[in-house]
Protein backbone atom coordinates (compact mmCIF):
# COMPACT_ATOMS: atom_id res chain seq x y z
CA UNK A 1 0.00 0.00 0.00
CA UNK A 2 1.41 3.17 -0.59
CA UNK A 3 1.03 6.57 1.05
CA UNK A 4 -1.33 7.90 -1.49
CA UNK A 5 -3.89 4.77 -0.70
CA UNK A 6 -7.00 6.33 0.36
CA UNK A 7 -8.32 5.53 3.93
CA UNK A 8 -11.49 3.66 3.37
CA UNK A 9 -14.74 5.30 5.12
CA UNK A 10 -15.85 1.49 6.46
CA UNK A 11 -12.41 1.33 7.71
CA UNK A 12 -12.58 4.81 9.37
CA UNK A 13 -15.74 4.36 11.26
CA UNK A 14 -13.54 2.23 13.55
CA UNK A 15 -12.54 5.09 15.40
CA UNK A 16 -15.48 6.22 16.96
CA UNK A 17 -17.26 2.93 17.05
CA UNK A 18 -16.68 -0.88 18.21
CA UNK A 19 -18.69 -3.35 15.67
CA UNK A 20 -19.43 -6.75 15.29
CA UNK A 21 -19.93 -9.14 12.59
CA UNK A 22 -20.49 -13.07 12.84
CA UNK A 23 -19.53 -16.01 10.80
CA UNK A 24 -21.52 -19.42 11.22
CA UNK A 25 -20.26 -22.79 11.96
CA UNK A 26 -22.39 -25.82 11.58
CA UNK A 27 -24.04 -24.13 8.38
CA UNK A 28 -25.86 -26.91 6.29
CA UNK A 29 -26.71 -25.96 3.01
CA UNK A 30 -27.99 -22.81 0.20
CA UNK A 31 -31.57 -22.68 3.05
CA UNK A 32 -29.00 -22.26 6.75
CA UNK A 33 -26.63 -19.57 4.95
CA UNK A 34 -29.36 -17.40 3.75
CA UNK A 35 -31.35 -18.26 7.18
CA UNK A 36 -27.86 -16.87 9.07
CA UNK A 37 -26.79 -13.90 6.69
CA UNK A 38 -30.63 -12.47 7.00
CA UNK A 39 -31.10 -13.18 10.60
CA UNK A 40 -27.48 -11.62 11.08
CA UNK A 41 -28.49 -8.28 9.21
CA UNK A 42 -31.93 -8.23 10.92
CA UNK A 43 -30.16 -8.21 14.11
CA UNK A 44 -27.71 -5.04 13.09
CA UNK A 45 -24.89 -7.00 12.66
CA UNK A 46 -22.29 -5.09 10.44
CA UNK A 47 -20.83 -8.50 8.26
CA UNK A 48 -21.58 -11.79 7.81
CA UNK A 49 -18.20 -13.55 6.97
CA UNK A 50 -17.80 -17.08 5.01
CA UNK A 51 -15.15 -19.62 5.06
CA UNK A 52 -12.81 -21.03 2.05
CA UNK A 53 -12.85 -24.82 2.84
CA UNK A 54 -13.89 -26.26 -0.41
CA UNK A 55 -13.09 -29.97 1.00
CA UNK A 56 -16.12 -29.65 3.14
CA UNK A 57 -18.01 -26.46 2.76
CA UNK A 58 -20.17 -25.18 -0.05
CA UNK A 59 -17.78 -22.82 -1.75
CA UNK A 60 -17.29 -19.30 -0.54
CA UNK A 61 -17.45 -17.16 -3.52
CA UNK A 62 -20.48 -19.06 -5.16
CA UNK A 63 -21.77 -18.74 -1.67
CA UNK A 64 -20.72 -15.14 -1.75
CA UNK A 65 -22.58 -13.94 -4.79
CA UNK A 66 -25.76 -15.40 -3.95
CA UNK A 67 -25.92 -13.89 -0.56
CA UNK A 68 -24.52 -10.80 -2.21
CA UNK A 69 -28.13 -10.78 -4.14
CA UNK A 70 -30.28 -11.61 -1.34
CA UNK A 71 -29.05 -9.42 1.31
CA UNK A 72 -29.51 -5.31 1.34
CA UNK A 73 -27.11 -3.81 4.07
CA UNK A 74 -24.81 -6.25 5.47
CA UNK A 75 -21.44 -6.63 4.63
CA UNK A 76 -19.74 -9.82 3.18
CA UNK A 77 -15.66 -10.89 3.96
CA UNK A 78 -14.06 -13.92 2.99
CA UNK A 79 -12.55 -15.39 5.92
CA UNK A 80 -9.83 -15.98 5.14
CA UNK A 81 -9.69 -17.22 0.70
CA UNK A 82 -6.54 -19.04 0.26
CA UNK A 83 -4.34 -17.37 -2.55
CA UNK A 84 -3.75 -20.79 -3.63
CA UNK A 85 -7.19 -22.10 -4.44
CA UNK A 86 -7.70 -19.74 -7.37
CA UNK A 87 -5.31 -17.80 -9.98
CA UNK A 88 -4.55 -14.25 -8.79
CA UNK A 89 -7.03 -13.31 -12.01
CA UNK A 90 -10.16 -15.65 -10.99
CA UNK A 91 -9.99 -14.00 -7.71
CA UNK A 92 -9.81 -10.38 -8.58
CA UNK A 93 -13.14 -11.38 -11.29
CA UNK A 94 -15.09 -13.09 -8.64
CA UNK A 95 -14.46 -10.82 -5.98
CA UNK A 96 -15.02 -7.75 -8.20
CA UNK A 97 -18.28 -9.52 -9.48
CA UNK A 98 -19.51 -10.16 -5.70
CA UNK A 99 -18.96 -6.35 -5.40
CA UNK A 100 -21.19 -5.11 -8.32
CA UNK A 101 -23.69 -7.37 -7.01
CA UNK A 102 -23.89 -6.24 -3.73
CA UNK A 103 -23.89 -2.55 -4.57
CA UNK A 104 -20.18 -2.37 -2.43
CA UNK A 105 -20.61 -4.32 0.01
CA UNK A 106 -17.45 -6.83 -0.13
CA UNK A 107 -14.26 -7.35 2.05
CA UNK A 108 -11.69 -9.87 0.18
CA UNK A 109 -9.97 -11.21 3.17
CA UNK A 110 -6.79 -13.34 1.78
CA UNK A 111 -4.66 -15.44 3.27
CA UNK A 112 -1.99 -18.45 2.88
CA UNK A 113 -3.63 -21.57 3.76
CA UNK A 114 -2.55 -23.90 6.43
CA UNK A 115 -4.82 -26.80 6.03
CA UNK A 116 -2.15 -29.33 4.75
CA UNK A 117 -4.78 -32.22 4.10
CA UNK A 118 -7.39 -29.89 2.63
CA UNK A 119 -4.22 -28.63 0.22
CA UNK A 120 -3.85 -32.17 -0.63
CA UNK A 121 -7.36 -33.25 -1.76
CA UNK A 122 -7.26 -30.16 -3.87
CA UNK A 123 -4.14 -31.35 -5.46
CA UNK A 124 -1.74 -28.57 -4.63
CA UNK A 125 1.84 -28.52 -2.77
CA UNK A 126 1.88 -27.23 0.16
CA UNK A 127 5.09 -25.23 0.35
CA UNK A 128 6.79 -24.02 3.51
CA UNK A 129 5.23 -20.70 5.09
CA UNK A 130 7.93 -18.47 3.29
CA UNK A 131 6.66 -18.99 0.05
CA UNK A 132 3.22 -19.24 0.70
CA UNK A 133 3.97 -15.48 2.06
CA UNK A 134 5.68 -14.29 -0.88
CA UNK A 135 2.57 -15.98 -3.30
CA UNK A 136 0.40 -13.86 -0.91
CA UNK A 137 1.77 -11.10 -1.07
CA UNK A 138 2.55 -10.87 -4.71
CA UNK A 139 -1.16 -11.88 -5.19
CA UNK A 140 -2.85 -9.05 -3.37
CA UNK A 141 -0.71 -6.83 -5.47
CA UNK A 142 -2.08 -8.28 -8.78
CA UNK A 143 -5.43 -8.62 -7.63
CA UNK A 144 -5.19 -4.76 -6.40
CA UNK A 145 -3.69 -3.51 -10.34
CA UNK A 146 -6.56 -5.07 -11.64
CA UNK A 147 -8.88 -3.46 -10.19
CA UNK A 148 -7.72 -0.76 -10.62
CA UNK A 149 -7.71 -1.24 -14.65
CA UNK A 150 -4.03 -1.83 -15.22
CA UNK A 151 -2.58 -4.17 -17.35
CA UNK A 152 -0.58 -7.20 -15.28
CA UNK A 153 2.42 -9.13 -16.48
CA UNK A 154 3.43 -11.15 -13.39
CA UNK A 155 4.56 -14.71 -11.94
CA UNK A 156 1.76 -15.37 -9.18
CA UNK A 157 0.31 -18.38 -7.67
CA UNK A 158 -1.61 -20.16 -10.25
CA UNK A 159 0.64 -19.28 -13.48
CA UNK A 160 2.13 -15.70 -15.73
CA UNK A 161 -0.32 -13.05 -16.52
CA UNK A 162 0.88 -11.48 -19.41
CA UNK A 163 -0.89 -8.24 -20.31
CA UNK A 164 -4.27 -9.09 -18.26
CA UNK A 165 -6.74 -6.52 -17.75
CA UNK A 166 -10.20 -6.96 -15.66
CA UNK A 167 -13.28 -5.70 -16.82
CA UNK A 168 -15.82 -4.47 -15.45
CA UNK A 169 -13.91 -3.53 -11.96
CA UNK A 170 -15.49 -3.61 -8.60
CA UNK A 171 -17.44 -0.46 -8.39
CA UNK A 172 -16.89 -0.24 -4.39
CA UNK A 173 -15.29 3.36 -3.66
CA UNK A 174 -12.73 4.04 -3.35
CA UNK A 175 -11.52 0.53 -3.49
CA UNK A 176 -12.70 -2.84 -2.19
CA UNK A 177 -11.11 -3.39 1.25
CA UNK A 178 -8.58 -5.92 1.45
CA UNK A 179 -7.88 -8.15 4.85
CA UNK A 180 -5.04 -9.84 5.57
CA UNK A 181 -5.42 -12.65 8.36
CA UNK A 182 -2.51 -13.70 10.30
CA UNK A 183 -0.59 -12.27 13.32
CA UNK A 184 3.33 -13.43 12.37
CA UNK A 185 5.22 -10.40 13.44
CA UNK A 186 8.10 -10.77 11.21
CA UNK A 187 6.02 -10.56 7.71
CA UNK A 188 2.11 -11.14 8.00
CA UNK A 189 1.55 -7.71 10.05
CA UNK A 190 4.14 -6.32 7.48
CA UNK A 191 2.08 -7.12 4.79
CA UNK A 192 -1.08 -5.77 6.08
CA UNK A 193 1.11 -2.64 7.01
CA UNK A 194 2.09 -2.37 3.14
CA UNK A 195 -0.58 -3.63 1.39
CA UNK A 196 -4.22 -4.20 3.72
CA UNK A 197 -7.01 -2.09 4.81
CA UNK A 198 -7.80 -4.43 7.43
CA UNK A 199 -5.55 -6.98 10.48
CA UNK A 200 -7.38 -9.98 11.27
CA UNK A 201 -6.17 -12.47 13.53
CA UNK A 202 -7.31 -14.85 16.86
CA UNK A 203 -6.49 -17.41 19.73
CA UNK A 204 -6.32 -20.31 16.74
CA UNK A 205 -2.79 -21.61 15.71
CA UNK A 206 -3.93 -20.99 12.20
CA UNK A 207 -5.18 -17.71 12.11
CA UNK A 208 -2.04 -15.73 14.19
CA UNK A 209 -1.88 -17.47 17.50
CA UNK A 210 -3.21 -14.31 19.76
CA UNK A 211 -4.27 -16.71 22.61
CA UNK A 212 -4.53 -13.49 25.30
CA UNK A 213 -4.55 -9.92 25.57
CA UNK A 214 -1.09 -9.30 25.82
CA UNK A 215 -0.84 -10.80 22.75
CA UNK A 216 -2.92 -8.30 21.12
CA UNK A 217 -1.14 -5.26 22.46
CA UNK A 218 2.47 -6.45 21.43
CA UNK A 219 1.08 -7.18 17.98
CA UNK A 220 -0.82 -3.94 17.62
CA UNK A 221 2.69 -2.13 18.51
CA UNK A 222 4.53 -4.07 16.03
CA UNK A 223 1.93 -3.28 13.44
CA UNK A 224 1.88 0.26 14.26
CA UNK A 225 5.92 0.53 13.94
CA UNK A 226 5.19 -1.18 10.15
CA UNK A 227 2.41 1.05 9.55
CA UNK A 228 5.30 3.91 10.19
CA UNK A 229 7.88 2.33 8.21
CA UNK A 230 5.08 2.23 5.77
CA UNK A 231 4.44 5.89 5.58
CA UNK A 232 0.57 5.78 6.95
CA UNK A 233 -0.96 6.39 9.88
CA UNK A 234 -2.00 3.43 12.18
CA UNK A 235 -5.55 4.12 12.49
CA UNK A 236 -5.75 3.20 8.24
CA UNK A 237 -5.66 0.36 9.31
CA UNK A 238 -9.00 -1.26 10.67
CA UNK A 239 -7.84 -3.87 13.63
CA UNK A 240 -10.05 -7.05 13.83
CA UNK A 241 -10.41 -10.15 15.85
CA UNK A 242 -11.83 -13.08 15.21
CA UNK A 243 -13.52 -15.47 18.52
CA UNK A 244 -13.60 -18.67 17.17
CA UNK A 245 -16.79 -20.18 18.99
CA UNK A 246 -18.65 -18.15 20.68
CA UNK A 247 -21.51 -19.66 23.14
CA UNK A 248 -23.91 -17.24 25.57
CA UNK A 249 -26.41 -18.49 27.45
CA UNK A 250 -28.50 -15.69 30.54
CA UNK A 251 -26.66 -17.64 33.20
CA UNK A 252 -24.10 -20.26 34.58
CA UNK A 253 -26.71 -23.61 34.95
CA UNK A 254 -28.00 -22.66 31.23
CA UNK A 255 -24.22 -22.34 30.07
CA UNK A 256 -23.24 -25.31 31.50
CA UNK A 257 -26.15 -27.25 29.59
CA UNK A 258 -25.16 -25.84 26.60
CA UNK A 259 -21.13 -26.13 27.08
CA UNK A 260 -21.43 -29.73 27.74
CA UNK A 261 -23.78 -29.85 24.71
CA UNK A 262 -21.98 -27.22 21.99
CA UNK A 263 -19.63 -29.18 18.70
CA UNK A 264 -16.37 -27.49 18.97
CA UNK A 265 -14.98 -26.51 15.66
CA UNK A 266 -11.13 -27.60 14.81
CA UNK A 267 -11.11 -29.77 17.65
CA UNK A 268 -7.60 -31.29 16.66
CA UNK A 269 -6.04 -27.88 17.15
CA UNK A 270 -5.24 -25.02 20.01
CA UNK A 271 -7.96 -23.30 20.06
CA UNK A 272 -9.91 -20.94 22.61
CA UNK A 273 -13.25 -20.49 22.43
CA UNK A 274 -15.52 -18.41 24.55
CA UNK A 275 -18.12 -19.53 26.67
CA UNK A 276 -19.68 -16.93 28.40
CA UNK A 277 -23.03 -14.80 30.30
CA UNK A 278 -23.39 -11.57 28.57
CA UNK A 279 -21.96 -9.58 31.77
CA UNK A 280 -18.86 -12.43 31.39
CA UNK A 281 -18.50 -11.47 27.92
CA UNK A 282 -19.30 -7.72 27.91
CA UNK A 283 -15.65 -7.90 30.26
CA UNK A 284 -13.77 -10.54 27.73
CA UNK A 285 -14.71 -7.89 24.63
CA UNK A 286 -13.99 -4.75 26.68
CA UNK A 287 -10.16 -6.15 27.74
CA UNK A 288 -9.90 -6.84 23.63
CA UNK A 289 -10.83 -3.71 22.74
CA UNK A 290 -8.99 -1.63 25.35
CA UNK A 291 -6.03 -3.55 24.07
CA UNK A 292 -7.36 -1.82 20.37
CA UNK A 293 -9.45 -3.92 18.70
CA UNK A 294 -11.83 -2.02 16.61
CA UNK A 295 -13.92 -5.03 15.09
CA UNK A 296 -15.08 -8.26 16.12
CA UNK A 297 -15.89 -11.00 13.98
CA UNK A 298 -17.64 -13.67 16.37
CA UNK A 299 -17.70 -17.64 15.42
CA UNK A 300 -21.56 -18.52 16.25
CA UNK A 301 -23.12 -22.23 15.82
CA UNK A 302 -25.70 -21.25 13.43
CA UNK A 303 -28.36 -23.51 14.82
CA UNK A 304 -27.40 -20.91 18.05
CA UNK A 305 -30.44 -18.42 17.96
CA UNK A 306 -29.48 -17.45 21.71
CA UNK A 307 -26.06 -16.36 21.24
CA UNK A 308 -27.01 -14.42 17.94
CA UNK A 309 -29.29 -12.82 19.56
CA UNK A 310 -27.89 -11.58 23.26
CA UNK A 311 -24.56 -10.60 21.22
CA UNK A 312 -26.40 -8.32 19.18
CA UNK A 313 -28.21 -6.63 22.19
CA UNK A 314 -26.85 -7.36 25.63
CA UNK A 315 -22.80 -7.45 24.44
CA UNK A 316 -22.13 -5.50 21.65
CA UNK A 317 -24.08 -1.96 22.88
CA UNK A 318 -22.02 -2.36 26.26
CA UNK A 319 -18.68 -2.30 24.81
CA UNK A 320 -16.84 1.36 24.19
CA UNK A 321 -14.19 2.00 22.05
CA UNK A 322 -10.75 1.61 24.19
CA UNK A 323 -9.43 4.99 25.28
CA UNK A 324 -5.97 3.28 24.37
CA UNK A 325 -3.39 0.40 23.71
CA UNK A 326 -3.31 -1.26 26.68
CA UNK A 327 0.44 -2.08 27.43
CA UNK A 328 1.69 -6.38 26.54
CA UNK A 329 1.09 -8.25 29.38
CA UNK A 330 -1.50 -6.37 31.19
CA UNK A 331 -4.41 -8.76 30.67
CA UNK A 332 -7.75 -8.15 31.85
CA UNK A 333 -8.79 -10.65 34.50
CA UNK A 334 -12.85 -12.68 34.00
CA UNK A 335 -13.90 -15.49 34.63
CA UNK A 336 -14.37 -15.99 30.62
CA UNK A 337 -13.99 -20.15 29.85
CA UNK A 338 -10.83 -20.68 27.73
CA UNK A 339 -10.88 -24.28 27.30
CA UNK A 340 -8.07 -26.13 25.25
CA UNK A 341 -10.28 -28.26 23.15
CA UNK A 342 -9.51 -31.64 21.25
CA UNK A 343 -5.83 -31.28 21.23
CA UNK A 344 -5.22 -32.02 25.24
CA UNK A 345 -3.59 -28.91 25.77
CA UNK A 346 -4.02 -26.51 28.37
CA UNK A 347 -4.01 -22.68 28.83
CA UNK A 348 -0.28 -22.61 29.38
CA UNK A 349 0.63 -24.49 26.36
CA UNK A 350 -1.57 -22.12 24.24
CA UNK A 351 0.41 -19.69 25.15
CA UNK A 352 3.44 -20.72 24.50
CA UNK A 353 2.18 -21.89 20.78
CA UNK A 354 1.50 -18.24 20.06
CA UNK A 355 5.20 -17.50 20.66
CA UNK A 356 6.24 -19.75 17.47
CA UNK A 357 3.85 -17.48 15.26
CA UNK A 358 6.22 -14.36 15.72
CA UNK A 359 8.60 -15.35 12.76
CA UNK A 360 5.17 -15.82 10.22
Amino acid sequence: MTQGRLVHPWVAEGAGRVRFGVVGNFVTGWPGHLRFATEAERLGYDSCALFDHPNRLMECWTLMGALAASTERIRLISMVSCIYYRSAFMLARQAADVDRISGGRLVLGVGIGDDVPEFAELGLPFGRAGVRQAAMEETVRVVQALWRGEKVTSEVAGGHLDGAGLRPGPVQEPHVPVLIGGGGEKTTLRQVAELADVSNFAPHEWAGSAFDVGDVARKYGVLRDYCAAAGRPFGSVLRSHFTPLLVLAEDEQQLARKQAAQRIPDPHLTVRHVFATPADAIGHYQGLADAGVQYFIAGIDSSDEETMRLLAQAVWPAIKVGAQLALAGSAQRTTIRFPAVGSGRDSASATTASRSALDS
